[in-house]
């Protein structure tokens, strides 16, 4: 297996690979994809703020059984819709680029396939799932097993090779199609995009140094790498917080700085408290512009903790990496696509998203390339030297800023929650019209008792969907083999109960003994009819003990019009055929009755009885009984 002998993947991280479907590609082929691929979705992604790292294409080399390819791994640490825009970007560069094929895996494996867990085939498993996951022109396709190990039910098969598998798919791709709830369930997971990049984006103002204002107007992504910074900190990395050396707190101006939510939400909940030797006061809270000064404070010890972890760059280093022909083919391209939107060249938005694309022109183009890796502080320091500091600019600028986003979104009620999970649990039924929605207590029972006919593994239990699937069978040549094999006298042996027992009443009599004997011999020779009558006629004798006990008297019978012959005949037979003639237990509604005070013990929250039928598709209403009983209480 392919996967077998590559190293593990960090829990964090995603790793994406672009083969040539068509047959091996050469360097220079697929080299010149990754140029063409960069171009072709820089609009999209010079706006976007990674995480940790950003989407990256280099050439990989054969290896193995691994053909060459083009492919990265990215962190996406706390924010995993970096995750899934990747997963949005190799489906999108398949439709556009429709000789390549993409895979895409993390540390669980193919957790595309996770997110479709309810729709796979029986057959496809993690162990055997390696090279069969890759899209291709725009859709998901999934390679089956072969002819061969489908007849012979060899789940464990060895997976194909990245070579077969691209053979097969460029060949038969129509074959290879995902079932549609499978693409669906995938689908819908990306769905937003690219509106969601803009929608994940939260603006806030920041009172900060200077120099920092003009380091991100060069590099505005290296927000994230200072939010980690401060994010992640340790008591070494805030000594370097003591004095500022980089970002003192003299010259500081207000801005407006974009985050990411995921960023803005770690930066914003962590308290924290700079040292009195920083330099870095903050107004009362009562001030209007409280948060403003904290989250400034919080980001430039981000910033000064980069700075100190770095070595000294040449400052010429940026100047070279654009000045070589491959960006000057990346800006034409950028222009043709009316990436600057007809702003005039040397104007404030011309060049805001001139230095964007900059950004990510040295973050997915440059650094792949290049054995060395710059850190985040060593950018940070080179923009210091190579940007001039215009601060009464940035004051005039700070006149009129744009008003912040607003935050509230931080907040969850516990009414939202509700909201959010109803919403959910609507998505997930067949009909998303909630009038709709018909609680049958018959459908309730004929789930349950499909639940119990399904097959129980080690692997866990089968969920089936509908309660229409096949009924109960049961074969009553294998009942009664197996009652043969529990009742019959195969062996002698008496488990440990038997043996205290015999040691209680001391059973030492011979004659006692030879009876015993006698009777398993006839015991032996019974047939199978006759055991399941003897048994059939054991089980109505306790049922008529149970009768009148208190067990007897807790199940709900069946309606008396149903049996009222029955009645009439009892009471014409005598005063002793009532002891005979039993009214029998209505199976289904003692079920019912049980799983509803099941489910109203349960006080709204999450138990057994709502867990097994909301995985068979049936959804309960909320218990209004509960809910009014609980306000007038609280009235």
């Amino acid at each position: 297996m392919e996967g077998i002998g590559r190293p593990a993947l960090p829990e964090d991280a995603v790793r994406y690979r672009l083969f040539a479907a068509a047959g091996p590609g050469g360097e220079a082929v697929l080299r010149r994809c990754a140029e063409a691929i960069v171009v072709r979705f820089a609009p999209l992604l010079a706006a976007y703020i990674w995480q940790r790292q950003p989407f990256r294409l280099r050439y990989v080399p054969p290896r193995g059984e691994t053909p060459a390819h083009i492919g990265g791994t990215t962190l996406f640490g706390d924010n995993v819709e970096d995750e899934w825009f990747i997963v949005y970007l190799l489906r999108e560069i398949t439709r556009e680029f429709p000789g390549l094929a993409a895979r895409i895996d993390d540390n669980d494996g193919e957790f595309l396939l996770i997110e479709a867990a309810d729709f796979l085939p029986k057959w496809l498993n993690p162990e055997n799932s390696d090279n069969r996951v890759f899209f291709y022109k725009g859709e998901l396709h999934i390679i089956p097993l072969s002819e061969a190990q489908e007849q012979e039910c060899d789940l464990s098969a060895a997976t194909p090779t990245i070579s077969q598998a691209l053979t097969l798919l460029s060949s038969r791709s129509e074959e290879f199609l995902a079932a549609e709830p499978i693409r669906t369930a995938v689908y819908k997971r990306i769905s937003g995009y690219p509106e969601k990049i803009e929608a994940s984006f939260h603006r806030a103002h920041c009172y900060l140094p200077a120099g920092i204002v003009a380091v991100l107007r060069q590099r505005p992504s290296l927000v994230a790498a200072a939010v980690q910074a401060f994010y992640l900190r340790d008591p070494v990395d805030l000594r370097a917080c003591r004095s500022f050396r980089t970002f003192p707190p003299d010259e500081r101006v207000m801005t407006a700085v974009t985050f990411t939510k995921c960023l803005y939400a770690q930066l914003v909940q962590q308290k924290f408290v700079p040292d009195r030797r920083s330099g870095y006061t903050l107004p009362p809270p009562s001030h209007p512009q409280y948060k403003a000064y904290e989250l400034g404070m919080k980001l430039a010890h981000g910033f000064e903790i980069l700075c100190s972890k770095c070595s000294k760059v040449s400052p010429d280093s940026k100047r070279n990496a654009l000045s070589g022909p491959l960006w000057e083919r990346f800006l034409s391209s950028l222009k043709k696509k009316n990436y600057f939107k007809g702003e005039m060249e040397g104007s404030a938005k011309y060049l805001e998203l001139l230095h964007m694309a900059e950004d990510y022109f040295q973050e997915s183009v440059i650094k792949p390339e290049s054995s060395v890796e710059v850190s985040p502080g060593d950018e940070i320091l080179t923009l210091l030297q190579t940007t001039t500091t215009d601060l009464k600019e940035f004051e005039r600028e700070a006149a009129c800023l744009p008003p912040e986003d607003d935050d509230s979104w931080l907040e969850i009620t516990p009414d939202d929650l509700d909201q959010m999970l109803k919403e959910a649990r609507n998505e997930s039924l067949p009909s998303s019209n909630e009038e709709e929605q018909k609680y049958d207590l018959e459908a309730v029972a004929e789930s349950m008792k499909a639940f119990v006919s399904k097959v129980s593994t080690h692997e866990g239990a089968e969920m089936p969907w509908s309660s229409d699937e096949s009924h109960v069978t049961f074969d009553v040549d294998s009942f009664t083999k197996a009652l043969d094999r529990i009742l019959g006298a195969d062996s002698e042996e008496l488990d440990s109960d038997d043996l205290d027992e015999e040691e209680e009443f001391d059973f030492s009599d011979e004659d006692d003994e030879d009876l015993d004997a006698e009777n398993q011999r006839q015991d032996q020779k019974v047939s199978p009819n006759e055991l399941i009558g003897s048994l059939k006629s054991y089980m109505n004798e306790m049922d008529r003990e149970l009768a009148h006990t208190n067990v007897g008297k807790s199940f709900t019978t069946q309606k008396k019009a149903a049996s009222s012959v029955n009645a009439t005949t009892s009471r014409n037979a005598g005063p002793g055929a009532e002891d005979t003639e039993l009214t029998p237990v209505d199976v289904d509604m003692n079920l019912v009755a049980n799983l509803l005070e099941s489910y109203r013990a349960q006080s709204g929250l999450a138990g057994p009885t709502s867990n097994i039928l909301q995985s068979m598709g049936v959804y309960l209403p909320e218990n209004a009984d509960h809910i009014d009983s609980n306000e007038g209480a609280t009235e």
